[in-house]
């Protein structure tokens, strides 16, 4: 349940503002999804015409940055932020699976929503089986 907070005017009017809260709550959603939207669409436009610059920009661990911000504006919790980063840190290694299988299947000629889906596939299966292994040494997330 929503909190509801009064707020009054210098005239000595008094108003819930528990919809202004919802809608700052919103708006912050909002502000998230286009800033990343923007991000993605920059991606796509650059790989368009450079594909390495496209590659660059798509390393660049800008949607761990995002989060990371955003998991701080709303927390200021430096231990969460440090568990975030140290999480990606573990998980970045079996993703790279993705990357190697998907050019090698359209290299044997697969269809791209084909390669698409069958890297994705074994990159899941490259998770747990990482995180099986890691688990099994003690390294938890």
């Amino acid at each position: 349940m929503m909190p509801s907070v009064k707020m009054c005017g210098q005239d000595g009017s008094c108003q819930n503002s528990r919809g202004s809260l919802i809608l700052g709550l919103m708006l912050q959603y909002a502000f998230k999804i286009i800033l990343t939207a923007l991000m993605v669409v920059a991606i796509s436009e650059a790989a368009k015409r450079w594909s390495f610059v496209g590659a660059i920009i798509a390393s660049l661990p800008l949607t761990s940055i995002l989060a990371m911000i955003w998991l701080y504006k709303d927390t200021n919790d430096l231990s969460q932020i440090s568990q975030l980063s140290m999480g990606i840190f573990w998980v970045v290694i079996p993703s790279l699976v993705f990357f190697l299988v998907l050019p090698l299947l359209i290299k044997f000629g697969w269809s791209f929503w084909s390669s698409l889906f069958v890297s994705s596939a074994a990159t899941a299966v490259t998770y747990t089986v990482y995180v099986k292994l890691l688990t099994s040494v003690g390294i938890e997330f």
